[in-house]
Parts: C-alpha cells; structure tokens; sequence
C-alpha cells in the first residue's frame, strides 16, 4: 500500500559515502525545504541500545526503545544540525564508527525497521522534504515526486570518510574503512527487509570523481524540471 507524502518530497538514496548526505543538505537549503537523516535515526537508536543495554538479538526490546525515543533535530551548527536525545545532545556520539556499525547492524531487523517507519513519514510537512537514506524512494515514500540514488566506488567512499574523520581530528585507517564499507554493503543490499536498492524510477548518479555542487546542481535541476519548482 503506498503511502501518499503530505508535501512534495525528493528521496535521495545511496550507499555509505556516495555523498547523499551533504547533497540533500545543501539540495533541502536550496529550497528551503525541511530535511530528513534516515540513517541518522538508525545510529540514535544504536546509541540508545547501547545505553540501555539491550542486544540487537533483542528484537522486541529494541521496538519498544525505538517506540518510545524523543528525538529532536535543532537548527544546523558547523553544518550539522544538533540531534537531541532524550534532551541531551548527542551530536558527535552518533557519528563515530562504532555507531554506525551498530546501526547497520539493527537496520537489518525488520521490527526495528517498521517501528521507525511511521517517524520517518512524519517529517514530511510542508513546503516539502529532501530524505536521505536507503530505502527512502522505495519504501517509506514510495510516490516521492523525484527519486534519486546517488552510488561511487567503494575506494572513492572509503576516502572521503576517511578525510572526513580526519578532519574532525578522529583517528582512522583507510584499509579498515574500505573493509568495513564493504561490509555494509553486504548487509545493505543482502537484508530481506527493504534491502539497498535504486527505485525502478530512480535517477542513479555516479558521484565518483564529481564535485559536490555538480552534483547539487543536477539534482537541483531535476526538482525544478519534475516538480515544476523555482531553485534560482
């Protein structure tokens, strides 16, 4: 049964690194749209399971725990927005990369995926949404007026994370990012629930080698041609 947005949405998704974080910020910015960090949910609630100590075995628990989350996003800060917890920020804990592994972990659960459906669906208000993730156009918002999924090669992806960890002054082994991008892979195409996968109607764009605002620019581009929109 398809879900019907509630204001126009742009369903940007991709694997680790291909670039579609930065992309639909700067895309959502352009239109002074609201924006979506799908994945960013599955690490808040990777780090909340932490905290709870509950174990990705715990399929229920971890329902319950998504169920009852209090997630708020506040306004960009260096160029990324705040996310709260609970009321506590915890910002800089869902991006390190035991979080992320963890995520990638519990995003393979189906109960955990179903029970962060519907808060996902909810950040569509108007005048419309740029989401980000991986199953973006060809789960949660299936009639996306545009779906794009951005891909790169997998030592393009390793080396932009690798950079990005760097300058945020974390340690980081290049081979062992490579590895562990391969490794979500597996996991992100090879899920029974809604597995890694451009939409049938999607745009696929290879990022590889392709500077950013390139890239923003072609998806802008788009939105304006198959939306009918004003991006200036």
């Amino acid at each position: 049964m398809n879900q019907h947005p509630a204001a126009p949405v742009i369903a940007i998704d991709g694997p680790s690194g291909s670039g579609k974080g930065t992309v639909s910020r700067r895309v959502a910015a352009a239109l002074g749209w609201h924006f979506l960090d799908s994945g960013a949910l599955y690490r808040i609630l990777a780090l909340a399971s932490k905290q709870a100590q509950v174990e990705a075995a715990d399929a229920e628990r971890l329902r319950t725990l998504a169920a009852g989350l209090r997630i708020e996003f506040k306004p960009p800060v260096a160029a990324e927005e705040q996310i709260l917890l609970n009321g506590r920020d915890v910002t800089q804990a869902v991006r390190s990369e035991e979080c992320g592994k963890l995520a990638s972990e519990l995003a393979v659960i189906p109960q955990v995926r179903e029970s962060l459906k519907n808060l996902q669906r909810s950040f569509c208000r108007a005048p419309g949404l740029v989401a980000d993730g991986r199953d973006m156009g060809t789960v949660i918002f299936p009639d996306a007026g545009l779906k794009i999924y951005l891909t790169a090669s997998p030592g393009e992806r390793a080396q932009r994370r690798y950079n990005q960890l760097k300058e945020k002054g974390l340690n980081a082994n290049l081979p062992a990012l490579l590895r562990d991008i391969a490794a979500r892979d597996a996991r992100d195409q090879n899920r029974a629930v809604s597995p890694l996968k451009p939409a049938a109607e999607a745009v696929v764009l290879d990022t590889t080698g392709t500077d950013v605002e390139q890239v923003v620019a072609t998806v802008l581009a788009m939105a304006r041609s198959r939306l009918g929109l004003k991006t200036g």
